[in-house]
């Protein structure tokens, strides 16, 4: 496998994995120019390949930049390649990122994805508290 960062082209591959793994739908509104965009603004999205010259894409790290701190999206392996030690190798390239920007990095995890939780307490993730998370995703409907 082989990681690298996000290039013009991946995205088909990417939203593959991203409906495959549950990461996405499209009221998220994930697309190209907002990877692209988040990127730009000193963000990283990186991509696990099945072999250096490119093939299937196989896992997604996002990374995206506040002016603040990083926060880390769309973190997953494809069904068929989790359990063999290959998101340890995803996050690691992740977090080489995270230190050399020099800012925090925040995510958002399932509780009962055990698996997931397990990983990034290993890697020094350190749990927050009991927070609710909320959002507005059709910005239509605000009320003003």
């Amino acid at each position: 496998m082989n990681v690298r960062p996000y290039k013009r082209g991946d995205f088909p591959g990417i939203m593959e994995l991203w409906t495959v793994t549950g990461l996405s739908r499209p009221e998220r509104g994930d697309d190209e120019a907002t990877i692209e965009r988040s990127i730009a603004l000193g963000g990283e999205m990186f991509v696990m390949t099945e072999d250096e010259d490119g093939g299937r894409i196989t896992g997604t790290s996002w990374l995206t930049f506040d002016g603040r701190r990083l926060h880390m999206h769309h973190f997953g392996i494809i069904p068929g390649h989790q359990g063999k030690g290959l998101s340890a190798e995803l996050l690691r390239e992740s977090l080489r990122f995270v230190k050399e920007k020099g800012y925090q990095v925040k995510l958002e995890v399932h509780r009962t994805n055990e698996k997931a939780v397990n990983l990034y307490k290993k890697a020094g993730f350190e749990y927050l508290g009991d927070y609710d998370v909320y959002i507005i995703r059709d910005i239509q409907s605000i009320e003003l």
